[in-house]
């Protein structure tokens, strides 16, 4: 995993809500805060600040914040899903942690945000994948996505 996202990811606002939502989900799984005092930190604290930590300023408030409530919320439907997702030597336990908040943000997305286009949803939390990792995860998250999204919404992947 490298320290930093690669630059350039989060160029747009709802890419730069998305990463700071898979940030503020993997800090949720460290359980020292709630999800509320996260996504309020966030808002107000690290909005602006530079860095793996921070959020960019303009990014989709609203987007950052639903992700982060919705994959909490649906925790235990989303980890279901995602655990039938996973190869047959794979459990849920052995997935890293920041890869765990990656997916289930990107799930949430697939379930339970319709406006969203599957390709788009799984596009873009690959990419976020790629921003912190340079091995297999990448490829990983998209296996995986797309499972949940074959399951999930599949009349909309057949067309």
């Amino acid at each position: 995993m490298s320290a930093q996202p690669i630059s350039g990811f989060g160029s747009s606002r709802r890419q730069a809500a998305r990463l700071a939502a898979v940030q503020a989900i993997f800090q949720w799984q460290e359980g020292e805060h709630g999800p509320a005092e996260i996504i309020d930190q966030f808002l107000k604290v690290r909005r602006g600040e530079a860095g793996e930590g921070g959020m960019r300023r303009d990014a989709d408030q609203p987007l950052f914040k639903d992700v982060v409530e919705g994959a909490v919320s649906h925790k235990t439907e989303l980890e279901e899903m995602l655990m039938g997702a996973l190869a047959q030597d794979w459990t849920w336990e052995r997935v890293d942690r920041l890869v765990r908040a990656i997916l289930l943000a990107g799930a949430y997305e697939l379930v339970h945000r319709r406006d969203v286009p599957p390709k788009v949803a799984i596009s873009e939390y690959v990419e976020i994948a790629h921003a912190f990792y340079d091995q297999g995860e990448q490829n990983f998250v998209n296996s995986v996505l797309d499972r949940v999204a074959r399951q999930s919404r599949s009349p909309e992947i057949a067309r």
